[in-house]
C-alpha cells in the first residue's frame, strides 16, 4: 500500500509537516506500507515552474505521478487567510481530475486558533469531493500550544491521529486491512525535489 504524505506549509521548521509525518508513521505502526513525503517547501518552486500539468517538466511531472499513484494520501496545511495554502492548491490544479477517484484521505491542518479548525470541514473535504476521494470522518486540527517547539506534545491530538488511522482502516477494502495485520517497521522515501 502507498502512503503518501502532503505537507501544504512553504516555511520551516513546520507543524504542519511534523503532524502530516506523524499521521504517516501511525499508518506505518498498523500496516505494511511504502510511504513518501511531499514537502511543499521544497516541491513548491518545481511546480510553479508550470501553470498546466502539459507545462510540467521532469521534477514536476513525477511529484503529480506520486499523488496520481498514491492508495492513501494525508494531506496536511497551515490555515491561511481561511484555507489551506496557494501551493497546496496549485498542486492540486496540475492533479488529473479522475486520478483520485475512491482513494482514502486523512486531513490535517494547523491554525492559531481552534476556530481555524472550521477550515477542514469548509474547504478542505470540498476539495477532495471534487475528485471523488474518500476523506475519512476524524480530521486532525492542531493550534501552536499543541506544540512543545515544532513537536507536537498534546496527548489529545495524538489520540485524534490515533482514531484517524482507525477510520483510515475502516474504509479501506478487505485486502488494505489484511496487510495490516503484520506490523513492520515504516520504511519513508524521502522525495528529492529541488537541486540545491
Amino acid at each position: 500500500m502507498k502512503i503518501l504524505g502532503i505537507s501544504g506549509s512553504v516555511k520551516r521548521p513546520s507543524r504542519t509537516l511534523h503532524i502530516v509525518e506523524r499521521i504517516v508513521a501511525a499508518i506505518g505502526q498498523t500496516a505494511d506500507v511504502e510511504a513518501d513525503l511531499i514537502d511543499l517547501a521544497d516541491a513548491a518552486p518545481v511546480l510553479f515552474r508550470a501553470l498546466r500539468a502539459d507545462q510540467l517538466d521532469e521534477a514536476g511531472r513525477a511529484i503529480i505521478d506520486a499523488v496520481e499513484a498514491a492508495d492513501v494520501l494525508v494531506v496536511g496545511s497551515p490555515v491561511y487567510r481561511a484555507s489551506y495554502t496557494g501551493a497546496l492548491k496549485h498542486l492540486f490544479d496540475l492533479v488529473d481530475f479522475r486520478a483520485l477517484q475512491g482513494r482514502r484521505v486523512i486531513l490535517a491542518a494547523t491554525g492559531g486558533t481552534p476556530l481555524h479548525g472550521l477550515m477542514l470541514e469548509h474547504q478542505f473535504r470540498p476539495l477532495f469531493g471534487f475528485f471523488g476521494a474518500v476523506t475519512v470522518p476524524t480530521t486532525v486540527y492542531a493550534v501552536e500550544a499543541d506544540f512543545t517547539e515544532y513537536t507536537l506534545s498534546n496527548p489529545a491530538v495524538e489520540a485524534r491521529i490515533a482514531r484517524a488511522v482507525a477510520d483510515l482502516f475502516d474504509l479501506l477494502p478487505a485486502t488494505a486491512l489484511a496487510a495490516g495485520e503484520t506490523h513492520p517497521t515504516l520504511r519513508v522515501v524521502a522525495r528529492e525535489t529541488v537541486a540545491n
